[in-house]
């Protein structure tokens, strides 16, 4: 019960005290909703990463598809946003089922033929300019409706819906590493073999955990393009979709469900608001030996570096 009361006291306080505390703040609502973007991709990396074992450098593809699915389903075909974003998480699984082949591949060759798929997806998006926009891109994408007299094309609307997104995944993910499912996948990372002679479809289980983890992003994509209003393809298929999300995954603690959140929103925000401003250029430098820090210090992240140190007090208690 203590848990529950924990639990509803923290939601309650990201649903209405942040955006009552920072509403006021355009610039630092803006962060803090870049900072869900990375969370949920990371996220989507980590449900992959952890239960799937695969570690993906490729995710870059399931967010651009995502994005562009939905901007050009709701410009050119009229489709409501909301239902949209979903679409957007759909054409990332219809992406991720072109890549089902590369799944017999393990370690850095799968996560290379990951990234070489999301090069594919950017070059067909530039190629691809009856649709697309090429190299010009999209502009003046809708933004995000009023609905139920809320309208979510505001900062606080669309950190509600940021919100939303990334904690029903995050509930999604739990759900799966509780099932059956979840614990022969935990299984699978010390012997892959043994699991298969108990029954257990590797192959099989390992594709579910990409399709889910390819829709997670693609949705997240589907949002920042109606969230920024406008995409080309070295913005929607960017390399920083994927290496912001792995250092805050790791950072965070990527096996656990609240780690690559924390991971993302710490990370992000202490990046944009403190270092960047003490050094301008080459800033992301010190995130990468702050990952190099925590993973020498942590190996199981921010969480596991907490948890650490309660047992300590504990026993010094």
């Amino acid at each position: 019960m203590k848990i529950n009361k924990l639990l509803i006291a923290v939601l309650l306080a990201v649903y209405i005290l942040v955006p009552v505390l920072l509403g006021g703040d355009a610039y630092v609502m803006s962060l803090v909703i870049a900072s869900l973007v990375i969370g949920g991709i990371a996220l989507s990396w980590a449900l992959l990463g952890n239960l799937g074992g695969m570690v993906s450098f490729g995710h870059a593809a399931f967010f651009g598809v995502g994005a562009y699915t939905s901007a050009v389903l709701s410009m050119q075909h009229g489709l409501p946003i909301f239902l949209g974003l979903l679409m957007g998480g759909v054409g990332a699984v219809v992406s991720a089922v072109l890549m089902l082949p590369v799944l017999r591949l393990r370690g850095p060759y799968f996560a290379l033929a990951i990234l070489a798929y999301a090069h594919i997806f950017r070059i067909l998006a530039t190629e691809w300019e009856s649709v697309t926009g090429g190299s010009a891109g999209i502009a003046s994408i809708p933004q995000l409706p009023t609905l139920f007299g809320i309208d979510f094309s505001t900062k606080i609307g669309n950190y509600l819906v940021i919100l939303t997104i990334v904690l029903v995944f995050a509930w999604i993910y739990d759900r799966i590493r509780r099932s059956p499912q979840g614990l022969a996948l935990r299984a699978m990372h010390d012997s892959e073999d043994a699991t298969r002679v108990v029954g257990v479809n590797n192959t099989l289980l390992k594709a579910l955990m990409l399709l889910v983890s390819a829709f997670m992003c693609g949705v997240v994509g589907a949002f920042n393009a109606h969230y920024i209003n406008f995409l080309e393809p070295d913005y929607a298929f960017s390399a920083l979709w994927v290496t912001i999300p792995i250092v805050a995954a790791i950072f965070g603690g990527y096996r656990t469900i609240t780690g690559p959140l924390i991971g993302a929103v710490v990370v992000y925000l202490v990046d944009q608001l403190f270092v960047k401003n003490i050094m301008p250029t080459g800033h992301q430098l010190v995130l990468g030996l702050v990952l190099v820090v925590m993973i020498i210090a942590s190996p199981d992240g921010l969480l596991g570096l907490f948890r650490k140190f309660k047992r300590k007090k504990d026993a010094a208690a």
